[in-house]
């Protein structure tokens, strides 16, 4: 996800970017064998509990996590250490095509940034938002730290985001896809929806383009008003991945959108940039989950 005061300061190797060996596999599973199902059961039943999705009239699509719930569950710290576990023995090595490795990714980021809010509160409550996490110089510290175990190696989200997913090796690989940007979710209402249902191979193209479609169907992301389109901040933050897809952001969203937002986007005069909602993205934060 993005944050305005970092920036990514280092390209990551290609054994990094398509994954270095690790020196186990998950548990019980043959290296570099295991699913992406059995890799991320835990992450899995945590979502099936506790992540509630509600589609909007419009086609639109909101989530939200009840991690109060998720707190008061007496399971979800052993789904937590068993997930962390599950991570930190994994065969990085056997991310070498793109469906299984784009799909890993993407939930490998959306996991931990959930799980740091289930393992850090603030004074025993939740924090409000992810900028809780960081301080007057740097609000967004959580996403630029190396918390994160992969197969013995620690990341942070910046890294899984903008050096791996984002970065210059997938790109060269054919595997950089600015959907991504609407699958990586930062636990902030202004994000894109988290899905309850898991990124595998052969499903990650399907909902990326879902996910997108969905998006741009909700105000947060999208919206004409007069002759100005009024976009989500991702569109200034990362304006350069998808004009490098595309050749604008028009453009790209002509690619990408139903009719509706090619009918929006040929009536625009002007862009807009909506601010960035960052309040944690509880049932009790959106508008929606209140009806």
């Amino acid at each position: 996800m993005p944050w305005p005061l970092y920036m990514p300061t280092a390209a990551l190797t290609f054994a990094v970017a398509v994954g270095a060996s690790a020196a186990s596999p998950a548990l019980g599973a043959e290296p570099g064998r295991q699913t992406l199902d059995e890799t991320f059961a835990p992450y899995a039943e945590l979502l099936d509990r506790h992540l509630f999705e509600k589609a909007l009239p419009n086609g639109g699509l909101v989530s939200a996590f009840d991690y109060q719930a998720a707190l008061d569950h007496p399971e979800t710290e052993a789904l937590l250490q068993e997930q962390d576990q599950l991570l930190a023995l994994f065969d990085r090595a056997s991310l070498d095509e793109r469906q299984r490795a784009v799909a890993f990714w993407l939930n490998a980021y959306n996991y931990f940034m959930l799980a740091h809010i289930l393992s850090n509160p603030r004074n025993g409550e939740l924090v409000g938002s992810v900028r809780d996490y960081g301080h007057l110089f740097n609000p967004y510290r959580v996403f630029s730290q190396n918390h994160f175990d992969i197969g013995g190696r620690k990341f942070s989200l910046s890294e899984i985001e903008n050096e791996i997913l984002l970065g210059d090796d997938y790109r060269a690989l054919g595997w950089k896809d600015a959907r991504v940007h609407f699958a990586v979710n930062c636990a902030s209402v202004g994000c894109p929806p988290l899905r309850t249902e898991l990124y595998r191979p052969d499903n990650v193209d399907a909902l990326l383009a879902e996910n997108t479609r969905r998006a741009l169907r909700t105000p947060r992301h999208f919206e004409l008003r007069g002759d100005t389109l009024y976009l989500t901040e991702l569109f200034d933050w990362y304006e350069e991945h998808f004009v490098a897809e595309q050749g604008s952001v028009k453009a790209w969203l002509r690619a990408h959108g139903e009719d509706a937002v090619v009918e929006a986007v040929d009536r625009a005069r002007r862009i807009r940039h909506t601010a960035y909602d960052w309040q944690l993205n509880r049932p009790e934060n959106f508008p929606e989950f209140s009806d």
